[in-house]
């Protein structure tokens, strides 16, 4: 069963993609760095509420837009 955690990668990485950009492109936007963002998309870290801003500003979306797609997919556990 997959993770809140792994959801948010897939969630970010949706957006990237949407975008045409690379994860490096991503993590300059986002003032981070690309192993960082490569963490977030493989579910392998979490993101802070801070970071989880500055990523949805580089992804020219809202924050809350994340979440509610989170939200959507009624994850339960992690």
């Amino acid at each position: 069963m997959l993770t809140k955690q792994t959801h948010i990668g897939i969630i970010i990485r949706k957006h990237r993609q949407r975008l045409m950009v690379s994860q490096e492109a991503l993590a300059q936007m986002a003032n981070m760095d690309r192993t960082y963002i490569s963490m977030l998309e493989r579910g392998q870290a979490s993101p802070t509420l801070k970071t989880l801003f500055f990523i949805a500003n580089a992804l020219a979306t809202r924050p809350s837009q994340l979440i509610s797609e989170l939200e959507e997919l009624d994850v339960v556990g992690d």
